[in-house]
């Protein structure tokens, strides 16, 4: 698999064109999984792992790699599968997800498809593991499946929701009642850590699960003559998103005159590839790492203190 990844810095030319790559691979059977590339570091070998006590099952153990010390997850395991086999003859994806590092092992790598997230559907009511799944395609008539590694993390390594004493205060909730915020992301685990987030602020929400939705809501309500910025003082969207993603999302929103003031953070697992060029690119006001609810609060207080002066 050496090389398969030679490539990823060169993608960033997707950024705004509803596009994206995937990492095809295996498990134990013969469904094909898929994994967006640019939250890719490197695919290798499975290395020699140390197992580590009283860590949950689904972590087979730490691997060290490159100088740093890394736990690899069992993805079958994690999605309520049986374990995978023979790990030495299997592989790892290293991956960032939410500023963290870790590995996903894997029963086999295939290939790089590159995809219109137009073609990116949620998955369909009754699958048998639609709880970690957050999106389905085809891919050579065949389905692939996204799994939904946010609700994997939070069930193996919870990471705090609350915000912390002393950010919020009577002054800062009062205002913050007088705004409202939209949130688009089709993580059911990542929507309810930013609502949670913004409401124990004090503002109201609104929740929607993908880009497309997000445009026609907000369209539908300029339509009815509603100024959406009176009716939303933030938009906060995640990047990765089943039919249109957050770069597609923004670039809209500031192509239509309607809709172009309104304020923009991009709030994404996609951390380690992110970079100030692709926020500029897409016209978005910010960037922030998921999941980290001080920032997210701070950003937010500070976002609609300055729209009240």
């Amino acid at each position: 698999m050496a090389g398969v990844l030679d490539t990823v810095n060169q993608r960033t030319q997707l950024v705004g064109e509803n596009r994206l790559e995937l990492l095809l691979f295996r498990l134990n059977g013969k469904q094909i999984y898929g994994i967006n590339v640019f939250k890719v570091k490197e695919v290798l070998q499975c290395p020699k792992l140390t197992t580590m006590p009283h860590s949950s099952p689904v972590v087979r153990g730490v691997a060290h790699i490159r100088g740093g010390t890394i736990p690899i997850l069992d993805l079958g395991l994690a999605t309520g599968a049986s374990p995978i086999e023979n790990i030495s003859q299997c592989f790892v994806i290293i991956t960032e997800y939410n500023r963290r590092i870790q590995g996903f092992l894997v029963r086999g790598v295939e290939r790089i498809v590159n995809m219109n997230w137009s073609d990116i559907q949620p998955p369909p009511k009754g699958l048998s593991n639609d709880n970690y799944l957050t999106a389905v395609c085809q891919v050579d008539k065949e389905m692939v499946e996204i799994i939904d590694v946010e609700q994997i993390l939070s069930e193996v390594a919870p990471t705090r929701q609350d915000i912390s004493d002393g950010i919020v205060n009577n002054g800062v909730t009062e205002n913050a009642q007088k705004h409202h915020i939209l949130i688009v992301d089709d993580s059911s685990v990542a929507r309810k850590q930013i609502k949670r987030c913004m409401e124990q602020v004090g503002f109201a929400t609104t929740v929607l699960c993908d880009g497309r939705e997000a445009l026609d809501y907000l369209q539908a309500l300029v339509a009815d003559g509603k100024d959406v910025t009176k009716e939303f003082s933030m938009v906060i969207s995640d990047i990765e998103m089943p039919v249109m993603d957050g770069y597609t999302l923004t670039t809209a929103i500031r192509n239509d005159s309607r809709l172009q003031d309104l304020f923009i953070l991009l709030h994404t697992s996609l951390s380690g590839v992110f970079n100030e060029a692709m926020v500029k690119k897409v016209g978005a006001d910010g960037f922030l790492a998921k999941f980290q609810p001080d920032e997210l609060a701070r950003l937010a207080i500070e976002t609609v203190q300055v729209q009240s002066e």
